[in-house]
């Protein structure tokens, strides 16, 4: 099977990163991708001005490419965030303003997939009271996703990078899953596995996959060590993504590497043009 048989799209907030944003999309279409995706790109805010989403609309239509995964607002990312929906306070009530935006932004460009970052523990504030208020912002993410047609996304990260985060594996995200499920009856909360992620916390990446490839509505991958394209490290990536095609994974594998000290349109050069 191999690369070949993957569908790929490029993350443009780790991707192309040395060209203005909105020049992103049309530089994945030149290097031959059709579809890209994005962490929230207005870092600062969670309701940018309707010109601004505009324009990035605009940006992603002319280059004919497609949206189909987009974070909703996680605090600084890049940065010492990694999320806000857990975080009390100021941080979760802008996640909660940003929920529609970013779900009505996505639903005007068909985008299927909106991943919402848990967000890190908070010193002095019982983890309990963080979980319960992840759980009611997850719900609210979830029904905003439905109305669009969307899955929501749960995504593990790895403690070595992002100590504070308490979804660093999979069962961890997984229970997550099931929670918001249960809460909103919906079923469409979805695992997002980052196979950079999960290896990083020394996982077992097969029976990872065998065990959830049914529940992830979403796929990420870097190789590792050093978060760099496939073959920069030791990571089996093109047979771990045809184990999950095998075990019934048909959906979009998105690109979330560190192209190194060149630009992003010279880091692609693993997959041949026409599987892109």
């Amino acid at each position: 099977m191999g690369f070949a048989e993957q569908r790929f799209n490029v993350n443009l907030s780790i991707l192309f990163t040395e060209l203005p944003l909105l020049e992103r999309p049309a530089a994945a279409a030149a290097a031959g991708f059709g579809a890209v995706e994005l962490w929230w790109p207005w870092v600062g805010s969670p309701t940018p001005e309707r010109s601004e989403l505009d324009a990035l609309k605009k940006a992603i239509e002319d280059a004919g490419v497609r949206l189909n995964g987009l974070n909703f607002y996680a605090g600084q990312l890049p940065g010492p965030d990694r999320g806000a929906l857990s975080v009390p306070g100021e941080e979760s009530e802008r996640f909660r303003a940003n929920i529609d935006v970013a779900a009505d932004f996505a639903g005007s460009l068909g985008c299927g997939a909106l991943n919402a970052l848990y967000g890190n523990r908070v010193d002095g504030v019982d983890p309990a009271e963080q979980d319960a208020l992840a759980l009611q912002n997850l719900v609210l993410a979830a029904r905003a996703a439905d109305r669009i047609g969307a899955v929501l996304l749960i995504e593990a990260l790895n403690k070595p990078e992002s100590p504070l985060y308490p979804l660093v594996s999979a069962p961890a995200a997984v229970g997550i899953v099931d929670k918001v499920n249960e809460a909103t009856g919906l079923g469409n909360a979805r695992f997002l596995m980052d196979l950079y992620h999960l290896s990083m916390n020394g996982e077992d990446l097969p029976s990872v996959i065998e065990r959830y490839a049914s529940r992830t509505g979403h796929v990420q991958i870097a190789d590792n060590p050093g978060r760099g394209a496939p073959g920069t490290g030791s990571l089996p990536l093109e047979e771990l993504l045809d184990l999950l095609r095998k075990a019934g994974y048909d959906g979009w594998v998105g690109l979330e590497y560190k192209p190194g000290d060149r630009p992003g349109s010279e880091s692609f050069e693993w997959l041949p043009r026409a599987a892109r």
